[in-house]
């Protein structure tokens, strides 16, 4: 009779530990695909909806304006610039053109609070511009407290300078 329960005992402990081990490794499968599945997702972002702005880290309006880009689905690095009108000039920005930050998304340079609209017209009509600036910080912008009236958006290139959209 010993021998059976210890027997059964042995029999017990080796079902259990099985169990054990495959729930395990299930478990471990699990997270290890969750994983593989999330570095895909990481890897498959679309350049057009990935924005780097370079702003004055006190711009109150900047970083309101990077709120409202991911709030259209943009995924926005901020960098701390505090001379970004020299950064913007730099990269053929006219100086009369100036707007509060300056931006690159899919190749572009973006300075102010350009509209996510005019943003999205801009990476898929690719133009052969330098990129688009909407000078100054205009009431009505993204970022901004007013919602209404219209924005003249400018497109440079090699120091030409042309209305890009009158929205």
């Amino acid at each position: 009779m010993k021998k059976n329960l210890a027997f059964a005992s042995l029999a017990v402990l080796a079902v259990a530990g099985a169990v054990s081990f495959t729930t395990l490794s299930a478990a471990q499968g699990t997270e290890e695909q969750t994983a593989a599945a999330g570095a895909e997702h990481a890897v498959a972002v679309d350049p057009s909806k990935e924005i780097t702005i370079w702003r004055d880290p006190n711009c109150g309006c900047c970083d309101a304006y990077a709120d409202y880009l991911e709030g259209e689905g943009y995924q926005v690095t901020r960098i701390d610039d505090r001379d970004f009108a020299t950064t913007s000039v730099s990269v053929g920005v006219p100086e009369e053109g100036l707007g509060c930050h300056l931006a690159k998304i899919d190749g572009y340079y973006v300075s102010g609070l350009v509209p996510a609209e005019i943003l999205e017209r801009l990476v898929t009509e690719r133009p052969e511009i330098d990129g688009i600036t909407l000078p100054g910080m205009p009431r009505n912008a993204p970022g901004m407290a007013g919602k209404s009236g219209t924005l003249k958006t400018y497109a440079f290139d090699d120091g030409a300078v042309s209305v890009y959209s009158n929205e």
